[in-house]
């Protein structure tokens, strides 16, 4: 078993979202399920079906006790706070490929703990939209990553580094592979409860043109009409903060993708708003104000906010189609009840 000890080699999930060829529209209507075969029950792991750390085991023993090596986390969140979190991740084999296989999640404060916490179910959830929600910058049936695993409610009880292990069940074999993650007590990022900032976001009307405020290829107008300031409190809203072009990996890009199918799916009833993250769409000249006024260190994010005008929920870095709906249901469960 690799030692967790030593800081795990950071690995990138894909290459950058810009230059994507044009995706080819099957035009089956059936890409999520036809996704869902690929996945290997990656997306449905039951909990019951992995060990759990034995009394007075530590974490070391714990991992060393799977056995087997020859996987790698890449991490798609970073801000945790003390409390419960989404853990959201790639696993990738010894040869930078995405493995698709029924995972879970462990987490204790160090190598020596005897505090293992685990397992946590990490389902893989879906990047790819149908065909006609989907960039040039997305996640194509012929992409490998075709989903992101994240794991939630992983409970983590104190700042500091915390240690990770995903263990994957690959042809009936169990594999583990090591993460770290540093832990705040508290972000500047508002919660779910808080009141969301009232924020002005930018809108084709105020920026002058859809290039000003839309790097996606093709532009997506309808989620950049109106500012957010001028909706929240009327109805439930998505606001999400993505630059599809400007993201560092193919797994950010298609969110925005995602909001369009949702938008489709959901319509008049919730206002879905994109705004883009960097000055001018110019990662030299810094973040977008609206991005400062929510804290957000990192990008994407996505808020969905209800009619008292509170978060009801949000995600950090690359999420997929289940995560972004529940989402979305969430603040329309708050507003109507």
């Amino acid at each position: 078993m690799r030692r967790v000890v030593p800081a795990l080699v950071a690995a990138a999930i894909v290459a950058g979202c810009g230059g994507a060829d044009e995706p080819k529209d099957r035009g089956d209507g059936l890409v999520a399920a036809t996704e869902r075969s690929r996945l290997n029950g990656a997306d449905k792991p039951d909990a019951n079906a992995f060990p759990k750390p034995q009394s007075g085991q530590t974490f070391q023993q714990f991992a060393d006790s799977i056995g087997a090596t020859g996987t790698q986390v890449a991490m798609a969140t970073s801000v945790f706070t003390t409390g419960h979190n989404r853990v959201a991740f790639g696993v990738l084999d010894d040869q930078n490929k995405v493995v698709y296989a029924p995972t879970a999640v462990y987490v204790a404060r160090s190598p020596g703990s005897k505090e293992v916490v685990g397992p946590y179910a990490a389902p893989a959830d879906l990047l790819v939209t149908e065909p006609a929600f989907r960039s040039q910058q997305a996640a194509t049936e012929e992409d490998p990553f075709a989903a992101i695993y994240q794991a939630a409610g992983v409970e983590l009880e104190r700042p500091g580094k915390h240690y990770l292990l995903a263990v994957s069940r690959v042809d009936g074999k169990l594999v583990a592979a090591p993460g770290q993650l540093q832990v705040q007590s508290k972000s500047p990022v508002p919660e779910v409860g808080d009141p969301a900032p009232k924020v002005e976001t930018d809108t084709i009307a105020s920026a002058g043109g859809e290039e000003a405020v839309d790097t996606r290829r093709p532009t997506a107008p309808e989620l950049h009409q109106k500012s957010f300031r001028d909706v929240v409190g009327a109805k439930p809203v998505a606001l999400l903060f993505a630059t599809p072009q400007l993201c560092e990996s193919r797994v950010c890009g298609p969110v925005v993708d995602i909001a369009l199918q949702m938008k489709q799916k959901y319509g008049d009833r919730v206002e879905f708003i994109h705004q883009e993250v960097y000055v001018d769409n110019d990662p030299q000249k810094g973040l977008r104000k609206p991005l400062q006024q929510f804290g957000l260190p990192t990008e994407p994010w996505l808020f969905t906010v209800d009619t008292e005008g509170d978060v009801a929920a949000r995600l950090e870095g690359s999420f997929g189609l289940d995560a972004f709906d529940r989402a979305v249901q969430a603040a329309i469960a708050r507003s109507d009840g």
